[in-house]
């Protein structure tokens, strides 16, 4: 049995934003659908004396919290979220990949940094079932394990963290910069770093968030590996991503099939005749996914064709309909492209002075673990640069 029992409904969307907070915090959690399951709604009846408000999070201590805000669910887990001080030579907003790399290159350099991130450490790779392609790992490691050791290393350093933390707004104060925190008051640093990440668009049906990692993933190259040999796997979007890791996965399975909601794929010309000219990958147009099937393995995909239901059974089900750089709250502040990324030049410096981007919310970004970290390390040694010609920090000679 988990510590943590959650009360709720597939269709509620505060039910997912707490699984997923959870998931990303790595607290493993009983999952109870109250609507297969009456004593499991009996028992939020119960809870509530009458009421049925969910989620319904229940704690191994018998406490009880009902429909909570991250920052609750964080307190109630121990998380810091409060900075220990006003004042650092360096902000890093994003808790994954490429700010724990900074984080821990600023560390040795003698750059006092803090990290803020508004959900888990450790960033999507934290969340990932398996890492095949990192190097240094020939066997593979396990996403979590690996954000573990990012983080325990960033730690061993002196790095303050701060996760499940919302940096709301950023504001210029003379030289430096003032973030203002979720419930958390604020924090000021000579020089900021965005790494804040971006989110892989979900597809919003029954049963996705309980089989993400489980046969629903979201990067092919990444989890291709662990198909090898399956009769099918089913790719859903058809954009320039779902047409390359499309052709890139009928490597590992005898056939691959493209699922796109539109009249027509919407990937470029030159991906389109690859796709339609490959006698592995089957594509299939008006196709909307409805629900995703499967007690603790994807099992089924419903799919709805041309007004008609079926069900598809292949061995993993991989989700490409574009990602949301998470940068909601410098809109406005640093110059962003129509999509949202970050705009930098080759130094990684954004619009605003003091102001850096790398990473997967930065335009341009590859979208790949190795080259995160390397986007964050080589931003901080870009950072460094402006740090030291405007007398924040000293020269500090680091071994490499």
């Amino acid at each position: 049995m988990a510590d943590v029992t959650v009360l709720g409904a597939p269709w509620c969307p505060d039910c997912r934003r707490t699984k997923r907070f959870l998931a990303e915090q790595r607290v493993s959690y009983d999952w109870v659908d109250i609507d297969k399951d009456p004593a499991g709604l009996r028992r939020v009846e119960e809870i509530q004396k009458g009421g049925r408000t969910i989620p319904t999070v229940v704690f191994a201590d018998g406490s009880v919290l009902v429909d909570p805000e991250n920052e609750e669910l964080a307190r109630k887990l121990g998380l810091a979220l409060e900075p220990q001080r006003r004042m650092y030579d360096l902000a890093i907003v994003g808790g994954g990949p490429a700010g724990l790399g900074a984080a821990i290159y600023a560390a040795r350099e003698g750059i006092e940094a803090i990290v803020v991130d508004r959900g888990g450490l450790g960033g999507q790779a934290g969340v990932t079932e398996r890492i095949d392609n990192y190097p240094g790992f020939p066997e593979g490691i396990g996403g979590a394990e690996l954000a573990d050791r990012f983080i325990a290393q960033a730690r061993k350093y002196g790095v303050e963290l701060l996760s499940g933390v919302a940096v709301d707004s950023i504001v210029r104060e003379g030289d430096d910069l003032c973030l203002h925190l979720g419930g958390a008051g604020e924090v000021t640093g000579h020089a900021a770093l965005l790494v804040p990440g971006s989110t892989y668009r979900r597809l919003g049906v029954p049963g996705e968030d309980e089989l993400i990692g489980a046969g629903v993933h979201f990067c092919a190259t990444c989890d291709g590996p662990f198909y090898r040999g399956a009769e099918e796997l089913l790719v859903i979007g058809g954009g320039n991503s779902a047409l390359e890791e499309g052709l890139f996965l009928t490597q590992f399975a005898k056939r691959v099939r493209i699922l796109q909601r539109g009249h027509e794929l919407t990937g470029s010309r030159l991906l389109q005749d690859r796709v339609r000219t490959d006698e592995r990958v089957t594509v299939d147009v008006d196709s909307e996914v409805v629900e995703l099937r499967g007690d603790g393995h994807l099992e089924s995909v419903v799919v709805r064709t041309s007004g008609a239901e079926r069900e598809l059974r292949p061995a993993a089900a991989f989700v490409f309909i574009g990602l949301t750089p998470n940068t909601e709250f410098v809109h406005g502040l640093v110059d962003l492209d129509e999509r949202g990324f970050i705009l930098t030049d080759e130094a990684f410096r954004t619009s605003v002075p003091g102001i850096y981007g790398a990473g997967d919310a930065r335009r341009g970004a590859t979208k790949q673990l190795a080259s995160a970290v390397g986007d964050g390390v080589a931003a901080l040694i870009s950072l460094r640069s402006y740090l030291q010609a405007h007398g924040d920090i000293c020269t500090v000679d680091v071994e490499p």
